[in-house]
């Protein structure tokens, strides 16, 4: 008796002491962190490991060998900010008036995330996660809105959907010239090309972590690799564009320099998780919030940016969880980005708000090996040339205008065979699905913004 009392009190004052034989323990037992890489107008093929030949993206395509390569990953809209808040709230973006903005930009009463929905970031904060965004927010402005009434504890970014990558601002055309990097609530000044400032941000918010007893979920959203085409050696000089959507700059070299800067970024926060011996318990997620445009490499899809077309919505997804997912492993379940709340808050041991149930669907599972592939039903819509699609298995409805077509992904990935004449039935099958789901969904108020390419 004397032993087991002697035992257990040094159990006990070792724990109170947190000495660094408890430690270890500790971490290992709380749940994973999570760190949510989001970039930028990034192109399917845009990576090496998709594909990419005139340049090389070493660190993203180690995230790929030493985790799970998704090659049918969608967005939720083909534009930047009705993807985010499908993201944030695990629903399709149609719900919310932010989301029927394509994308937002203007600051206008009723036209942002509400703070009274729950989030990813406010469901993981509620159950006992650090939270922080770091980078873009693109969810509608203060004082109504913004990431600290949207669960997130820190903030340091961007609020619009593009900045200047040097100066960080405006520029009263295409971005409102009052524009900031953002510290919380205020705006600062910071010298440096806003992808790293990004990355450091970063990295203080995982070195913090590691002497915490709280599990962390980190947004990392980058710019990169949306315009302006601004690659790190170039110089910040006033006037050097009269809009930041310069239709007369870029090229694909520079283009390529902004890529592969954020690889070595991203690449620098991965070897700082490595560092404080976090990586083998934290969840990384790398996707992009809709497909490239101009410059991107979008191969085999068709389409870009503002298409609900292949090229508008296929993105790259990359996903680790050593402790728990297989690596090298290439994977054909069909994820969006609405899954992503659920699925997350499923690995952190959370629930979801019972009075707004995700659209979304757990794939923990199916990541982690246990259960078969998944076969999907998903809707989209696009007020910019009254655009529809629906994806079923593999089949793809798309509409433009009056104009519909009919696709076998699994045959035809660049879907150039129209099957419409061939399988009417399903063609019926999928348009009527599509008008059914739409009637649940809200309208597109007149005055709302669509952008287009074409």
């Amino acid at each position: 008796m004397p032993r087991r009392r002697e035992f257990l009190q040094g159990l006990a004052a070792t724990i109170a002491t947190g000495s660094a034989k408890a430690a270890p323990s500790a971490r290992t037992a709380r749940r994973p962190n999570i760190l949510f890489i989001l970039a930028d107008d990034l192109g399917y093929a845009d990576l090496s490991c998709y594909g990419r030949r005139e340049y090389r993206t070493p660190n993203l395509d180690r995230l790929a060998a030493t985790g799970i390569r998704l090659t049918h990953g969608y967005s939720n809209s083909p534009v930047c900010s009705p993807t985010r808040v499908a993201l944030m709230t695990g629903r399709y973006q149609y719900r919310q008036r932010a989301g029927l903005e394509e994308p937002i930009v203007r600051k206008a009463s009723g036209v942002g995330l509400p703070p009274s929905h729950p989030t990813l970031p406010s469901l993981l904060r509620a159950s006992g996660y650090s939270t922080a965004l770091v980078g873009k927010w693109h969810m509608g402005w203060p004082p109504e809105y913004g990431p600290l009434k949207s669960g997130y504890e820190r903030f340091f970014g961007i609020l619009p959907g593009a900045a200047d990558y040097f100066s960080h601002g405006g520029d009263g055309v295409a971005v409102p010239s009052d524009t900031s990097l953002m510290e919380g609530d205020t705006p600062v000044e910071r010298v440096g090309y806003i992808t790293d400032l990004l990355a450091e941000r970063a990295i203080a918010e995982i070195r913090s972590a590691a002497t915490s007893l709280k599990p962390f979920f980190i947004s990392l959203h980058f710019t990169a690799p949306h315009w302006p085409w601004q690659g790190p050696s170039d110089r910040a000089v006033k006037g050097w564009s009269k809009d930041l959507f310069h239709t007369d700059g870029g090229s694909l070299e520079k283009y390529g320099e902004l890529v592969v800067s954020l690889d070595a970024a991203i690449g620098r926060v991965l070897a700082q998780l490595e560092r404080a011996g976090m990586a083998e318990d934290t969840i990384v997620v790398f996707t992009s919030d809709n497909g490239g445009e101009r410059f991107s490499d979008n191969w085999p899809f068709r389409g870009e940016k503002t298409d609900l077309l292949e090229g508008g919505i296929r993105v790259p997804l990359l996903v680790r969880w050593p402790t728990r997912f297989a690596s090298e492993r290439t994977l054909s379940q069909v994820v969006v980005s609405m899954d992503w709340l659920p699925t997350l808050l499923a690995a952190a041991g959370a629930s979801s708000h019972p009075n707004y149930k995700p659209d979304g669907e757990d794939l923990l599972s199916v990541l982690t090996g246990s259960s078969p592939l998944r076969e999907r039903t998903i809707f989209w819509r696009y007020k910019g040339h009254k655009q529809a699609a629906v994806r079923k298995a593999d089949w793809k409805y798309f509409r433009r205008g009056e104009t519909e077509s009919l696709f076998d992904l699994s045959a035809d990935p660049r879907e150039r065979a129209d099957l419409k004449d061939k399988a009417p039935e399903i063609l019926t099958q999928l348009r009527e699905a599509h008008r059914k789901w739409d009637a649940t969904m809200l309208p597109y108020p007149a005055d709302s913004i669509s952008a287009t390419h074409s």
